[in-house]
């Protein structure tokens, strides 16, 4: 892996490089994109549907900053290999380079995205508690689980190309099944059961506690976060590992 890892930083500036192609503004739509959806979003919701949440602005943009970026690493992760099918065909490569280099570049994106959030808390005069220094460690979780489901669809989907249509139905019901605009607190308590069987629940709240409420998450929601992370890794190394094999036959 260590020999890999010019590759590896080489795949993931190129996949920077190529999404802001021929764009004005360039990196800046990584800070401009979060804080334009968090406006039409948060008159939506706020006005329209009106949820009754403290600093909803800020609520809404650390959900929606950590959804765009498991969304986007792994449809990006799913096409990986098939759109470098022609070089997997010539040259020897790690074929789970691709896959790990789109999800890291999404995790760059999200990284600037960060600096919306940051704006958002000096506009709204959100308090900054130190507890919000702790901010990185459920984003490490969230890029090991987002690895893991994006190693498993990289790999199905060279086998069953439906799997790129299906999964966007699923991220859709992921998403509405996910906490990222609405608030979890006044649903009946048979619903809030079933949110969190979803991991992603999980990561947005542990960030939310840290940078919104400034509160330490509980060992279990470490824990729980933690567990899914490595496990999502783990199994989606080992179906990689297994199905990647006979690739080159069906690409």
């Amino acid at each position: 892996m260590q020999k890999y890892k010019p590759l590896l930083r080489e795949l993931v500036v190129r996949d920077l490089k190529v999404k802001y192609r021929r764009s004005f503004l360039g990196y800046l739509w990584s800070l401009l994109n979060p804080l334009l959806m968090m406006t039409v979003m948060s008159f939506v919701f706020s006005y329209i549907f009106r949820y009754d949440i403290d600093n909803y602005p800020l609520y809404l943009i650390c959900g929606q900053t950590l959804w765009s970026f498991f969304n986007e690493s792994t449809n990006m992760a799913m096409y990986s290999v098939l759109g470098n099918g022609a070089l997997i065909k010539k040259v020897y490569i790690p074929k789970f380079i691709f896959p790990m280099s789109r999800v890291f570049s999404s995790f760059v994106t999200m990284s600037f995205s960060l600096g919306a959030i940051l704006i958002v808390m000096l506009v709204t005069r959100a308090p900054l508690h130190w507890q919000a220094l702790l901010f990185p460690l459920p984003l490490i979780l969230l890029l090991l689980f987002s690895m893991g489901v994006g190693l498993i669809l990289s790999a199905l989907s060279v086998y069953f190309r439906d799997i790129t249509h299906l999964y966007n139905v699923i991220t859709l019901a992921w998403m509405y099944a996910t906490p990222v605009f609405y608030p979890v607190s006044g649903m009946p308590p048979e619903v809030v059961t079933v949110l969190k069987l979803n991991p992603m629940y999980y990561y947005l709240d542990c960030f939310r506690q840290l940078v919104l409420y400034g509160t330490i998450p509980s060992a279990a929601s470490w824990g729980i976060c933690v567990g899914v992370s490595v496990l999502a890794l783990a199994i989606g190394l080992a179906v990689f590992r297994k199905l990647q094999r006979n690739f080159i036959l069906y690409l």
